[in-house]
């Protein structure tokens, strides 16, 4: 639905009380028709980071695909989730203030993967074999193909041969893994264009089998959905034609399909955001922002228009467990994690003695974690409930700018040495990125050349699933400062908020779909204006915390504001409307 300056906006929720009210509310007659166990949701990605189940991802893109899968399990959706399992996954630790990567073997059978049976895909110089495994839940399951060379995730750079084999693996060797288990996709959606070749097998499946090229494209087209997360399609990797020839077009049995994939390349060179365009009729974006400002064109050149469907969190997953049965118990949202039509009638629940009482438990949660984790100084670090705790918690990039707050290490002192407060930084920097190195080579330079911030500046390495959960739940004021245009959504401060964290932020990615008024906006007409705004955030983020009335005034605004945002069943509800209409 669009408003008069055609931006989307969120109608008002059902209070969902069980899973057959949930299916008459988005359609359940024409859902059953199109979804089942048979002919599931299936759902690509190239990367999953889902720790308890032994797959260990990059960032955020991983982290979304666990989240969806999750909330499609505990809303009863019939939805399959193909990844590929890589046999060696990264580890980031610090020495010396430098960054290196350890490599660690990954097993699957440790965690409930069983063994199904082999695919083939085809290559210019022959067959590759591909292990099927696979786990089941309640209604879903996860689907993996893998070999002992397959290699860690992003391997190589990402037009690479290498990169190349992985993503026609995962389409191909996908695709032949879903009819070696005897399912047919009722909708196929590509998290990002690397997964492009799921459709492709697709495609090429239907126009072999005898249905007519143009129908099958149609078809193809009708029943696949491209989520995009990045606002540049010029970001984007380019691969070869030769490349296409060695890993792409043996696995092509159709004439008519290679045809048109032959058509799609510009001087013997293809971008895969391009022709995934054109493979998806649907596609959506991860913002209300994000889908209006992408700038995608098609290979006519038209501008490409994206549904905005924000992304969201399983809350069960990243909140406090007793935090998240009080949001259950007060009704503010129901077993899936919807949020009630009155939520915000339910919001004066979180007076300031119930908002500390969690973050006090949150506290002994996040200790706990970090009795394994050592700073850069290895330093063992152990908070009391009064201690004050910022947090940058995201991928290690140079546009979130994790090194702004350090410009003026003196007022970053004060501001600190006013409450006694401590700042964390954790956040993996990608692989290969010389100049994120250099830079928190320098930012822990500086600290360490300050006694005060060398004691309450705190790098912790390795990020994962358990630091961002315990400083979600254990720490007071997150800072979240992109350059504004450049943040397709974020979600690691949606996990704050649910947490009744302060949210420190520019009005970029999923938090400008609420307005600026909505948290601790921090804007500015240039980057000392914005540093200017975020220092006095910060002083105004320790002033609301040693205030009852204040915080509760800031954590209810925010809750107001994005806890249907934050909803991971949101997220849900808004592909399946999208996907199947009433």
């Amino acid at each position: 639905m669009n408003d008069e300056d055609g931006q989307y906006f969120y109608h008002p929720l059902e209070n969902i009380e069980e899973t057959e009210v949930f299916y008459e509310a988005i359609g359940r007659e024409h859902l059953t028709k199109s979804v089942s166990a048979e002919r599931p949701y299936t759902y690509w990605t190239i990367e999953l980071y889902d720790q308890k189940n032994g797959i260990r991802g990059g960032g955020g893109l991983g982290v979304l695909a666990a989240d969806t899968r999750r909330v499609a399990d505990q809303m009863s959706v019939p939805f399959v989730l193909i990844t590929p399992f890589y046999p060696s996954e990264s580890h980031q630790m610090l020495r010396d203030r430098t960054v290196y990567e350890q490599q660690v073997k990954a097993d699957y059978h440790k965690f409930g993967f069983k063994f199904v049976d082999k695919v083939n895909i085809k290559t210019k110089h022959g067959l590759c074999h591909l292990d099927v495994i696979e786990k089941k839940f309640n209604t879903t399951r996860i689907i993996a193909v893998t070999e002992p060379n397959f290699g860690e995730l992003y391997s190589n750079t990402s037009g690479s041969d290498h990169r190349l084999y992985q993503e026609v693996s995962l389409g191909f060797g996908g695709y032949a893994a879903l009819k070696l288990i005897g399912l047919k996709p009722a909708i196929i959606h590509l998290n990002e264009v690397a997964t492009f070749f799921a459709a492709l097998a697709r495609l090429d499946e239907l126009a072999s089998n005898g249905m007519d090229f143009y129908e099958a494209v149609v078809y193809t087209r009708k029943h696949t959905l491209y989520t995009n997360h990045t606002l540049v399609q010029a970001a984007e990797a380019e691969f070869s034609y030769s490349q296409f020839e060695e890993f792409v077009f043996p696995n092509l049995k159709s004439l008519a399909v290679k045809k048109w994939l032959s058509d799609k390349f510009t001087n013997e060179k293809i971008r895969l955001s391009s022709v995934t365009i054109e493979i998806a009729e649907l596609r959506s974006g991860v913002s209300k922002l994000h889908a209006r400002v992408a700038n995608y064109h098609d290979i006519a050149g038209n501008k490409v228009k994206f549904k905005a469907i924000t992304n969201g969190v399983d809350m069960n997953k990243w909140m406090l467990p007793s935090l998240y049965a009080f949001y259950q118990e007060i009704g503010l949202v129901n077993q899936f994690g919807m949020p009630s039509s009155n939520y915000t009638e339910l919001l004066p629940s979180f007076d300031s003695d119930t908002i500390r009482k969690f973050k006090k438990e949150g506290r002994e949660k996040l200790n706990g974690i970090l009795k394994n984790r050592p700073d850069q100084n290895n330093n063992i670090l152990k908070f009391s409930k009064d201690d004050f705790i910022f947090t940058f918690k995201r991928r290690f990039a140079d546009y979130k700018r994790p090194d702004l707050p350090f410009s003026d290490p003196v007022r970053l002192r004060n501001i600190l040495e006013s409450r006694d407060a401590h700042y964390i930084i954790t956040g993996r920097v990608h692989t290969g990125d010389q100049n994120m190195l250099h830079k928190l080579y320098a930012l822990l330079s500086e600290v360490d050349h300050d006694d005060y911030l060398r004691t309450h500046v705190h790098y912790l390495s390795d990020y994962d699933e358990d630091l961002a959960y315990g400083l979600s739940c254990g720490s007071n004021t997150v800072i979240n400062i992109p350059i504004v245009g450049l943040e397709a959504c974020g979600t690691s401060w949606m996990k704050d908020v649910a947490n009744l964290g302060i949210l420190i932020s520019t009005h970029d990615g999923g938090v400008a779909d609420a307005s600026v008024n909505s948290y601790l906006n921090v804007s500015g007409s240039d980057e000392s204006e914005e540093l200017d705004m975020l220092y006095q955030r910060m002083e105004e983020s320790i002033a609301i915390w040693e205030n009852d009335y204040d915080l509760e005034y800031n954590v209810q605004r925010q809750l107001e504001n994005f806890l249907p945002i934050v909803s991971g069943a949101r997220m849900m509800k808004d592909y399946l409307d999208y996907l199947f209409p009433k």
